[in-house]
């Protein structure tokens, strides 16, 4: 019997509120004449490379995930694999909120916390990862 991928679904209007906000910022920073590239400007950079890692990941593992709920229904570890993608995906946007998480600059007093947020979030995009492939590899054998 095949599932509807509830919880993927609620993940990936989370993850679509996410692309958004992130691709705001980098619109909002290119309205100030940086229409191509990121013409060395640091700030854009991370907030390109913020916006466009989230794109890099998110799909891939809402496919996954919603596949993986299709076979095994709406149960406790798919959504905890769901909320643990988000925390991740939100550690590592918010890392990428200063040059000390995205460039390693000034990593002082409490600026280390970014280059700690950037860390966990994708440790945790990792462990969703081997939790996916833990879970698909056991319920298909």
């Amino acid at each position: 019997m095949i599932n509807l991928p509830l919880y993927s679904a609620g993940l990936g209007a989370f993850l679509i509120v996410l692309q958004v906000a992130l691709m705001l910022t980098v619109g909002l920073h290119r309205s100030k004449g940086q229409f191509i590239g990121n013409g060395d400007d640091r700030d854009l950079e991370r907030k390109v490379r913020r916006h466009g890692n989230l794109a890099e990941n998110a799909g891939l593992f809402l496919v996954v995930i919603a596949l993986f709920e299709m076979i095994v229904g709406q149960t406790t570890y798919v959504a905890a694999v769901c909320i643990i993608f988000a925390v991740a995906r939100i550690l590592h946007a918010a890392g990428f909120s200063s040059l000390a998480g995205s460039h390693g600059e000034d990593l002082t007093g409490a600026r280390k916390a970014f280059a700690g947020m950037r860390a966990m979030g994708a440790f945790g995009t990792l462990g969703v990862a081997a939790a996916l492939a833990y879970g698909i590899g056991s319920n298909l054998a």
